[in-house]
């Protein structure tokens, strides 16, 4: 099976957006999910979002590391004190060469949410029967 290529999504936003009231705007049954700008409960699902929401698309792993290294770091700012993650390359051009998601999460200041993602796609592990939102 061929590797496959990863889609980024990048999410800022107040977290009352995350759970105003619940959840359901987050799950793709919802008559808003498609246009509800917050990001999904499950990550795979980033797939079934309009493909305008997609930040940019890497084939190769390094790439893609290179760009979730880069909006953590341009968001740096954001995290409380000194406190900013720093993920180790290496473990993210592993995960993407086995065709897995990187995923990061953190509530930042002022209350908000950053969710910075890379997600497989063509198939995803976890939903092969999800299009890819690019054809």
């Amino acid at each position: 099976m061929a590797r496959p290529h990863h889609h980024a999504y990048l999410w800022l936003g107040h977290g009352d957006i995350l759970v105003r009231p619940g959840d359901a705007h987050r799950r793709p049954a919802h008559p808003e999910f498609r246009s509800a700008q917050v990001m999904p409960l499950e990550c795979a699902d980033w797939l079934l979002k309009p493909a305008s929401r997609i930040e940019a698309t890497f084939h190769e792993p390094e790439e893609g590391a290179d760009w979730y290294a880069e909006q953590i770091a341009l968001h740096a700012g954001l995290f409380a004190g000194s406190y900013a993650p720093v993920p180790a390359p290496e473990e993210t051009v592993r995960a993407l060469s086995a065709g897995a998601d990187r995923v990061g999460g953190w509530w930042v200041t002022g209350g908000r949410f950053l969710s910075v993602s890379l997600i497989a796609c063509s198939p995803h592990r976890a939903r092969p029967d999800y299009a890819c939102p690019l054809r």
